[in-house]
């Protein structure tokens, strides 16, 4: 398993997405160093029985087999009774949850103009309302408590995806969902925060990037060990957007005006025309400079460095 430390030594942590890829990583690195872990993973039952994940299964074995403690839970984070589920098998299983991380998620890419709602719904549901239902039921426990912290997975695509609304939309407002409960459970001695990950895992395998920027999950993992831990609560690190990518690891900027104007009397359109560019301008996309780089090296039959 790695490092064996005892970063985490006494507390219970749930993982959502955890049989492979980063949950996994996750999953494995906070019981190295010292936390009793539920592993969550979406699996079917046959037959209608209970739900089981025969990869939440194997992650759990993993643990064990190293010496640690863990119990999988096969339940559907986008129903209230799947978040619930995992809060309650921690609850009775090990007395206390002190950190969830939501990591599952799925992709369905496709340009808006041909988007379904059958290509729109289950990602929205999995990555934004999955990460809701479990910091929900987890939450409850926590305020009781007094401590806790749960972290919610977003991704550098919340700034735009040319192929993927579906995903950014459900990412941003992952991160909003963070702010906000790092603001409304403040007073209760729990944090909130997500991570951005920048690493090779199933989902970004065909996603092209400068290589130097890539990280494994292991480093991830790393980062989500540290925001659970003590350490990081000492520090009042709370409502914070990090993105770790090899070598790299960075803050994002809050959501703050950039600039403002103000103008006699009331607006009409020609008059917020003649003020707005010159006045209020713009803030550019950096992705869309990025496409526009591209598309003028590929007409010039040039490559992009990307």
């Amino acid at each position: 398993m790695g490092n064996v430390g005892n970063f985490l030594t006494g507390k219970v942590v749930a993982v959502t997405g955890a049989g492979r890829g980063i949950g996994r990583a996750v999953a494995l690195a906070a019981a190295a160093e010292g936390a009793k872990v539920v592993v969550n993973d979406y699996g079917v039952g046959i037959e209608g029985g209970e739900p089981t994940s025969e990869i939440a299964e194997s992650v759990v074995k993993e643990i064990t087999a190293a010496g640690g403690e863990a119990v999988a839970v096969a339940d559907d984070i986008s129903t209230m009774e799947g978040g619930q589920r995992i809060v309650d098998t921690a609850l009775a299983r090990y007395g206390r949850i002190d950190g969830v991380v939501c990591v599952a998620g799925i992709l369905r890419e496709r340009m808006l103009f041909n988007m379904s709602e059958e290509e729109w719904d289950p990602v929205v549901a999995t990555h934004l309302k999955g990460t809701f239902t479990v910091f929900r039921a987890a939450s409850a426990v926590m305020r009781r408590q007094g401590s806790g912290t749960l972290i919610g997975f977003t991704s550098g695509n919340h700034q735009g995806s040319v192929a993927q609304a579906n995903y950014s939309a459900a990412k941003g407002g992952i991160i909003s969902l963070v702010r906000s409960a790092a603001l409304g459970l403040h007073k209760y001695g729990v944090t909130a925060n997500a991570v951005a990950p920048v690493a090779r895992t199933r989902m970004s395998a065909n996603v092209p990037m400068e290589l130097k920027e890539i990280g494994e999950p292991e480093d991830v993992a790393a980062l989500v060990t540290y925001l659970l831990s003590e350490r990081a609560r000492a520090e009042g690190i709370t409502g914070q957007v990090y993105t770790i990518a090899g070598p790299k690891i960075a803050v994002w900027a809050q959501p703050r005006e950039l600039r403002a104007g103000y103008a006699e009397g009331s607006w009409t359109p020609e008059k917020i025309a003649d003020f707005l560019p010159g006045t209020v301008g713009t803030d550019p996309m950096p992705m869309l400079v990025q496409l526009e780089a591209m598309a003028k090296a590929a007409a010039a039959k040039d490559r992009p460095n990307a």
